[in-house]
């Protein structure tokens, strides 16, 4: 992925508005909106890291748990029958039905790599 930032383990995607010269971005992959900009990368970074830190900040003030991006858990949704053979398959390899997937998605992203 490109036109991200990274800061505290918080993902930044940034995009840039060309006639009105400003970089803006969000936070991904968590619920809250956090939002972020600036008229040179320097001043994006910094309003980026700011956001980061102001959220976290009032997380803590709120007594509310700051959100991580990843926490080694996401729903999926499949088809039955396939549930059922993923199931059946780890099961015979004395899998968890977890490890199975996450074995499958790192076998899919080297995959992927090559």
């Amino acid at each position: 992925m490109t036109n991200v930032v990274h800061y505290k383990g918080y993902i930044g995607n940034v995009k840039f508005i060309e006639d009105k010269e400003i970089f803006y971005g969000k936070l991904e992959f968590i619920n809250d909106l956090i939002t972020f900009q600036g008229t040179s990368v320097k001043e994006l970074k910094k309003d980026f890291h700011q956001a980061v830190d102001e959220y976290i900040e009032d997380c803590r003030e709120l007594g509310k748990e700051p959100e991580k991006p990843f926490k080694g858990r996401f729903p999926a949704r499949i088809d039955p029958e396939l549930h059922r053979r993923v199931a059946f398959l780890a099961m015979h390899q004395n899998m968890s039905l977890n490890k199975y997937v996450e074995k499958a998605l790192e076998r899919a992203i080297e995959a992927d790599s090559r």
